[in-house]
């Protein structure tokens, strides 16, 4: 199974070094030296990381065959993305994989039904639930333990706990 564990920012210097938006609880596992990861679009890679470090609270990488700016450029908005075996799980037993999430049932504290998480949409903050209802409808539902207290792999569900106008436009407290 494949799994997004970065996003190539800008170039760092002229050496071919690049910034990256990490999208992994494991960097030091998945953007190792060695790692060859596949990439998005596809014609960027496959990519062997040659080296890495940090700089200024961000990490950068350097590529195997990428040695000046022009071709880190050139790699700008690329999704790093790593094999992973569909059994393995996070050693944080309070981190979850998309892939354990995707199809989730979604039902608040109380028991309602709410839908189904139909994606996880990574931003630089928190993470969002992409819940899509009976009707078709999608919500967005912050990724965050205060709203969403409770994931229950072996009953396939998410427990949410939403505040006011989170569900409904016309809710309030």
């Amino acid at each position: 199974m494949q799994l997004v564990v970065a996003r190539i920012g800008r170039a760092h210097g002229i050496k071919g070094e690049v910034t990256v938006e990490v999208r992994t609880d494991e960097p030091e596992l998945r953007l190792a030296p060695g790692t060859v990861l596949v990439t998005d679009p596809a014609s960027a890679g496959p990519l062997t990381i040659e080296s890495g470090r940090v700089h200024s609270g961000r990490l950068l990488l350097r590529f195997e065959g990428v040695h000046d700016r022009t071709g880190a450029e050139a790699l700008r908005n690329t999704l790093l993305i790593a094999e992973v075996d569909p059994e393995e799980t996070p050693e944080d037993p309070e981190e979850f994989y998309d892939h354990q999430l995707i199809d989730l049932d979604v039902v608040t504290v109380d028991g309602t039904e709410v839908g189904r998480i139909a994606e996880i949409s990574h931003l630089p903050y928190h993470d969002l639930l992409i819940v899509r209802r009976a009707d078709g409808s999608e919500v967005m539902v912050p990724f965050v333990s205060e709203i969403v207290p409770d994931i229950d792999l072996e009953e396939q569900k998410a427990v949410i706990d939403p505040p006011p106008g989170l569900l409904d436009e016309g809710e309030t407290a």
